[in-house]
């Protein structure tokens, strides 16, 4: 009878990493199957003859392996259930062991590293989309082999006139998918030649998109509204903070502590990328925090949404900020419609009122500060959406005869 056990090989790929195959020894005469997964010696347990937890993606790998065993023994039952003589290269010619792990598989790996790193709300919004892919599908697998530029296009071509997605919402599923082939040409789980993006394949390009901010007037409705209930006021007050400081998320808003205010300045770490900022308080803010000011502890938060929360608990944070501001949109949109205001309104639309009013009035420099972004870039890309005064000009120059 043939043997089955999965070995950690002892040669290593130029990468350095070693391959996990499964051996099938019979007669003292061993052959091997090479499962197309590689570690670093490291994480290899030669005891239980599995990865080690300490890998990042053990339990992925560790579950595959323990598939691939699975099918070997049960190949090489069948193999041997006649009373013809097999050899082990008969037996292993018989076993058809899949070469990498499939496009879900791996996915499963990046929802994991999105939580690792406490994204809990990019792992909701791309738990979604891989659950929609599946729908379209109709199966829970696809090897990478036969995720071609054929199926992506019939992809894209459904969530467009199916689910009548926008473009934009679109590019971020093709942009998800991308990612995840990424990672498994980065983990040698797939060949790089079987990668479907790229020029003369699937080309992802964002459309643009329309950045419409408040104008100053809009605002001044805001700061004076009356006649509203508490929760639109509330709901007012978070708003304007975003917008008071260059348009802070309303995750970051939300969690503010009064410890975070010191000598006139806020200073807090952003959620998104752990940055940390420094904004002077101005003197519409304070107006705003004196009313929430009471006898509340120095580590206490400033708005009272997230009371009662685990601030220790990214993902209880994660799940109760998406609810929150749910219900902060719904009751900024009653409350501008009751103030006459006709423009779409969300948190998020704070940071656009405040790139809106900025203009060409603050460097480009010093808007890449007061945004916190990376690149200098990202801040020209961001601001071009506001900046029309050249535009303008050439056109008036032209027609205005």
């Amino acid at each position: 009878m043939a043997t089955v056990r999965v070995v950690l090989r002892k040669k290593k790929n130029k990468a350095g990493l070693f391959p996990i195959a499964i051996r099938i020894t019979k007669d003292r005469k061993s052959s091997y199957l090479n499962t197309g997964q590689y570690i670093e010696k490291k994480y290899w347990d030669e005891t239980n003859r599995n990865v080690r937890k300490s890998h990042p993606n053990s339990n992925v790998l560790n579950n595959f392996i323990t598939t691939k065993i699975a099918e070997a023994n049960d190949k090489v039952v069948k193999s041997e259930m006649n009373s013809e003589y097999h050899s082990v290269s008969e037996i292993k010619n018989k076993i058809i062991v899949t070469k990498s792990l499939d496009f879900f598989a791996v996915a499963e790996m990046h929802l994991k590293n999105l939580k690792n790193r406490n994204k809990h709300h990019q792992y909701d919004t791309e738990f979604g989309r891989l659950k929609r892919f599946k729908e379209f599908l109709g199966k829970d697998s696809i090897p990478f082999n036969k995720l071609n530029v054929n199926v992506l296009k019939k992809f894209e071509t459904y969530l467009l006139h199916h689910n009548k997605l926008s473009p934009r919402t679109v590019v971020n599923y093709l942009i998800l998918i991308r990612t995840i082939f990424n990672l498994a040409i980065s983990e040698l789980i797939t060949e790089r030649g079987l990668y479907p993006f790229g020029k003369g394949k699937m080309t992802i390009r964002i459309p643009e998109s329309q950045k419409i901010g408040f104008t100053t007037d809009e605002i001044q409705i805001l700061e004076n509204a009356t006649g509203l209930t508490e929760a639109q006021q509330k709901a007012i007050h978070i708003w304007l903070v975003s917008f008071y400081f260059a348009g802070i998320r309303v995750g970051d808003v939300l969690q503010l502590k009064w410890s975070d205010f010191n000598d006139g300045r806020l200073l807090y770490r952003m959620n998104k990328n752990s940055k940390l900022v420094s904004l002077k308080i101005p003197e519409k803010a304070i107006q705003i925090f004196d009313f929430y000011k009471d006898n509340s502890s120095y580590n206490e938060l400033v708005f009272p949404q997230l009371k009662g929360t685990n601030l220790d608990d990214t993902e209880e944070i994660s799940k109760r900020t998406q609810s929150i501001t749910r219900n902060l949109n719904r009751r900024l949109k009653i409350a501008t419609k009751q103030l006459g205001i006709k423009k779409n309104i969300s948190m998020h639309i704070a940071r656009h009122s405040f790139g809106n009013i900025s203009g060409e009035k603050i460097p480009i420099q010093m808007l890449q500060k007061l945004y916190r972004h990376s690149s200098v870039t990202t801040t020209i890309r961001y601001q071009a959406n506001f900046i029309h005064k050249d535009a303008d000009d050439a056109l008036d120059s032209v027609v205005n005869f």
